[in-house]
């Protein structure tokens, strides 16, 4: 049985892929277009690709400059992730990914992060305001 949680649509659109789930900070400048995968020395996410996947992260950091070149050149190579889900948004990521059309949500229920795994296959509906864990 899917478990669905409520959240508050930020960019609208729907995606379902696999979740990959960080408790850092993200700085898209430094993820590499050509694949996806973090180059941040330290990151929790160092060594992984985000392309195509349904991203769990706190926010964003660094300037907007480098986190729309980022976010650019990701879409450039086809590499996005899915869909977003952001615990604290930022004028920045916002705009982003209204302008790139990529779904983006906040605002999810706590017992989503409870249950959520790595790896989990996530939809996330944006339009309808909910994401949901399939089995």
């Amino acid at each position: 049985m899917a478990k669905r949680f409520s959240c508050h649509k930020i960019s609208e659109g729907k995606a379902e892929a696999e979740a990959i789930i960080t408790k850092d900070r993200i700085m898209f400048y430094q993820v590499r277009p050509e694949d996806g995968v973090m180059e941040e020395k330290n990151h929790e996410l160092e060594g992984r690709s985000i392309a195509k996947k349904i991203l769990l992260f706190p926010g964003g950091k660094g300037s907007s400059v480098v986190q729309q070149d980022g976010l650019y050149h990701l879409d450039r190579f086809h590499n996005m992730p899915s869909a977003l889900i952001i615990q604290d948004p930022d004028p920045v990521l916002v705009a982003g990914a209204i302008i790139m059309e990529l779904p983006m949500v906040d605002k999810v229920d706590a017992a989503f992060y409870e249950q959520v795994k790595d790896g989990d296959i996530v939809e996330v509906n944006a339009d309808e305001g909910y994401v949901e864990i399939k089995d």
